[in-house]
């Protein structure tokens, strides 16, 4: 899932290369992945792109004085064309794309979501705020001091790596740069937010602070297409179970649930306790 570094760079890359230019086509071949009906896609047509950021994970896209809001959700990505095949409209069910916006310099860009299930989705709106996820954000995680981190932590019972991803507590953190969060601070995955100490929150913090920022400073600059190797290539556990953990060389385990994962360095994290990789199982805290 693009977190807060990809986002970002994603968002820099559109304002280097797309604002400026007039949108010349919208389309969604993907009906469900718009969210919104008011105003109409057609609205688009004409408006000269603004700018480029975000809201947590979510990308927002500033046309004329309306906004295209983007969660691209676990398997959804961008993909900038300087052009395209074929200058007629998709149709509907285009394989992955979902919406296709085309610029008057014959570039544009394609949001697309591999998989079978469907969660990308894109806002026309007014403003921002409009969109439930957004209006619902914590503070972002490169903007929020360290007595509100800890306030806001501690303000959430749970397990701290389900609380750094709750994106109403802060937003930005996703199941990825959390985990190498944890490892920089090394906290066990499942410490209650309830039981850190002063210190350890200070330490948190700064981790946070640390990984966020080096990610960003990395991503940005990339081309939409670099981005996902370049994350990849920045991890220290996430991904890498079975690896050795490049801080004291113990093997990076993995939890499993459902529908996701984590990684975590026992030695580095849980007192060399591996965590029961069970979901029910009583949990090493």
């Amino acid at each position: 899932m693009p977190e807060l570094p990809e986002v970002e760079a994603l968002a820099a890359y559109l304002r280097e290369r797309a604002v400026g230019h007039t949108v010349e086509r919208f389309e969604v071949p993907s009906f469900a992945a718009l969210k919104t009906y008011d105003p109409q896609p057609s609205a688009l047509t004409g408006l000269v792109l603004t700018g480029a950021g975000r809201h947590g994970k979510f990308l927002d896209i500033g046309i004329g004085d309306l906004h295209l809001v983007v969660h691209l959700a676990r398997a959804g990505w961008l993909h900038y064309r300087d052009s395209f095949k074929s200058p007629a409209p998709l149709k509907p069910g285009s394989g992955p794309i979902a919406v296709r916006l085309r610029l008057d310099d014959g570039s544009g860009f394609d949001l697309t979501e591999a998989g079978t299930q469907k969660s990308l989705a894109a806002y026309l709106v007014r403003d921002p705020s409009e969109v439930p996820g957004v209006s619902r954000l914590g503070p972002d995680a490169l903007a929020v001091t360290a007595d509100e981190f800890a306030a806001r932590i501690r303000g959430k019972k749970g397990q701290i790596k389900g609380v750094l991803v709750d994106q109403e507590v802060i937003a930005g953190i996703g199941n990825a740069y959390s985990d190498e969060i944890l490892h920089a601070a090394r906290l066990s995955p499942f410490a209650l937010t309830g039981k850190l100490t002063d210190e350890q929150m200070a330490t948190l913090y700064e981790a946070m602070r640390a990984i966020e920022t080096d990610a960003v400073e990395r991503s940005v600059g990339q081309r939409a297409a670099e981005l996902k190797g370049e994350k990849r290539a920045g991890m220290r556990v996430h991904a890498r179970t079975g690896l050795p953990c490049p801080v004291c060389g113990d093997t990076v385990r993995e939890v499993s649930f459902a529908d996701k994962s984590l990684q975590y360095c026992a030695t580095c994290q849980t007192g060399g306790k591996p965590l029961a990789d069970r979901r029910l199982s009583k949990l090493v805290r």
